[in-house]
């Protein structure tokens, strides 16, 4: 199509050129090889009522107007040229049939430039024509590649070189295609405006890795020593491929870490990184590095690196594991349960990796998991000894953290044993320790008087809590002598328990009240009766009088033998008795019991009960003796 083109111009030029008007065609530009030849093809017309006997020609190297006095290249009526073009120049066309044809050989590069050719006719008819060639003087071929290459898609590289000189033609031959494909010679081409030039192809699939190649093509003319090569890189457009990425990445909380993506790709490619959709970072780079400062378990996840450019996309993707000590435990589950309920605790806590979770209680443990986030305590059947303080503990190898939590069972009251009354001189102190989930209420009743107080009456009962037990304190002033008999009754909303309180330290009492001066009087009183009774039974040996009787003797009483029903024969051990005076000396009120009266009291001042005991003894005995 090219040659039928160049081939129909030319025709048109040369039938124009028979006649008409002042006109000229040659090649607008025309390039040849250092050191070769070249041939510029001219046509010219004039009015065809001149009829010249001889057309003259003049051929100007680089302005077309004589009184500028440009240098001459070929003049046909003198011979006369500039001495650049001397040895170097002729007219090949005939200038009677209109030819202007001019050769041009040993080319140098000052040679390259604008030629005019200039018509003479003879006498005023010159005419210099405004058309002209540009001679382009080149020392390497020119290889052609198409504009875009993609990797994939066969691909025509064309070399092309000049073939102007009738001399000398070129041969082509390709370097560094090997591996490409075999190149086709296509042979001479003749170009639109008349010139001609050589042209080879080569036909080839691209990869990535081609790209970048140096191409080559050489043009040698035979018989000489002429050699021009020309190379052109290939820049063969491929998508990215992810060639560089992290491995799965592990850092300690508050470390620093840098993640690396590198991409190839033609053009470069706008890598990205991302996590969970948000773009961190990104820029068009062969490689890029998302640098995270002090990273916490917040960061943990999974990054990805997306590279892309108009000819595709390639993505990966990297793990960032960040290790951290467990956080502090939460506990989920029931904290108040009745007494004989199923409690369920779960105890979860989140580290990396997972840790170790143990539940105990007053040191003791009671369940323990192995790498896991979760542990459920079960209790079946909870009982008042499983309320208290618990601990949920977790620990990893960076750390250790643990939660308290207060299981609190529920149940109904319990009296406990150590629950008395005692009697100091001239005042009854009764003591009710009650164990009860919730706080229960508590009422002192004094059946032979059809009384009752409870706990709101301050001025007689005294109560603390402590834990589960509840203590409450009733003092009764005025009561030694006749004790009482008191019972406790505790209640919540899960029962009612009640108990009668054993009266301690009966035989104390005695003593306390009669005070040493009276012990040692009924002491002595306590011999004569038994004196009396020795004499009277040696009487009755003697002589049995049926008037005399055992019966009528008194009563001998003993005070180691005073007791009240239902008292324990033994006394609490000393830290239950140590803990009942420390919670009966609160506030200073009520004044602390002495309970432990005894012979080394016997030199104190007696009080006035106890004179008044020991007269009335002292006095019966008397009677008895008499």
């Amino acid at each position: 199509m090219i040659f039928l083109t160049a081939l129909s111009l030319f025709w048109i030029m040369i039938s124009a050129s028979r006649g008409g008007q002042w006109g000229a065609w040659m090649p607008s530009s025309i390039s040849a090889f250092e050191g070769t030849c070249v041939s510029i093809p001219c046509r010219f017309s004039f009015p065809d009522e001149l009829r010249p006997a001889v057309v003259h020609g003049v051929w100007y190297f680089n302005s077309p107007y004589p009184k500028n006095y440009p240098p001459v290249v070929f003049k046909s009526r003198t011979q006369v040229v500039h001495e650049s073009f001397q040895g170097r120049s002729r007219l090949l066309g005939d200038l009677g049939l209109r030819n202007c044809t001019l050769l041009l050989s040993n080319l140098s590069p000052e040679l390259g430039g604008k030629y005019y050719f200039r018509g003479d006719l003879g006498g005023y008819n010159q005419y210099t024509f405004s058309e002209h060639s540009v001679l382009d003087i080149i020392n390497t071929p020119n290889i052609v590649v198409p504009p875009e290459v993609m990797a994939g898609t066969e691909v025509e590289v064309s070399c092309m070189v000049p073939d102007n000189c009738p001399e000398l033609h070129p041969e082509l031959s390709w370097l560094g295609h090997e591996g490409l494909g075999e190149p086709t010679v296509l042979g001479r081409l003749r170009e639109e405006e008349g010139t001609w030039v050589q042209v080879s192809l080569l036909h080839f699939v691209p990869t990535r890795e081609t790209n970048g190649h140096r191409l080559g093509c050489q043009a040698s003319f035979p018989n000489t020593t002429l050699q021009f090569e020309g190379y052109a890189s290939l820049d063969i457009k491929y998508p990215p491929v992810i060639v560089e990425i992290n491995s799965t990445v592990e850092a300690i909380e508050g470390s620093h870490v840098s993640l690396f993506c590198g991409a190839d790709s033609n053009p470069p490619p706008l890598l990205t990184w991302m996590r969970d959709g948000t773009v961190l970072r990104e820029a068009v780079a062969e490689s890029l590095s998302l640098e995270l400062d002090e990273v916490t378990p917040a960061e943990d996840g999974v990054y990805l690196c997306l590279a892309e450019n108009t000819y595709g996309q390639d993505n990966r993707t990297v793990g960032l594991s960040v290790m951290y000590a467990p956080w502090k435990p939460t506990v989920n589950g029931t904290v108040v349960a009745v007494e004989g309920e199923t409690v369920s605790i779960l105890c979860s806590t989140q580290s990396n990796p997972d840790p170790i979770l143990t539940i105990f209680k007053e040191k003791q443990i009671l369940a323990t998991v192995i790498y896991k986030s979760e542990l459920q305590l079960e209790l079946p059947a909870v009982t008042p000894e499983d309320d208290g303080e618990y601990w949920c503990v977790a620990e990893n190898q960076y750390g250790q953290r643990a939660t308290a939590f207060n299981l609190s069972v529920e149940f109904a009251p319990v009296i406990l044993l150590e629950s008395h009354c005692a009697a100091a001189r001239d005042t009854v102190q009764c003591l009710c320790v009650v164990k009860a989930n919730p706080e229960p209420s508590v009422a002192f009743e004094l059946p032979l008087r059809n009384v009752t107080v409870n706990e709101t009456e301050r001025e007689f009962v005294y109560s603390e809590r402590s834990g589960l037990l509840l203590t409450s304190i009733l003092t009764l002033r005025g009561q030694a002598q006749a004790p009482p008999r008191v019972i406790c009754t505790s209640h919540n909303l899960y029962g009612t328990k009640s108990l009668e309180l054993p009266f301690q330290g009966a035989h104390r009492l005695m003593w306390a009240k009669i005070g040493p001066v009276g012990a040692v009087v009924a002491f002595a009183i306590l011999i004569a009766i038994v004196c009396y009774i020795t004499q009277t039974r040696r009487k009755k040996n003697v002589t049995e009088s049926p008037s005399f009787s055992g019966g009528d003797n008194p009563p001998v009483v003993f005070s180691s033998d005073f007791r009240i029903s239902g008292a324990p024969e033994k006394y609490e051990s000393e830290r239950r008795l140590a803990s009942e005076r420390r919670l009966l000396g609160l506030r200073g009120e009520p004044p602390e019991l002495d309970l432990s009266y005894s012979h080394s009291d016997l030199g104190k001042r007696p009080t006035k009960d106890s004179y008044t005991l020991t007269e009335e003894l002292a006095e019966y005995a008397e009677i008895r003796v008499k």
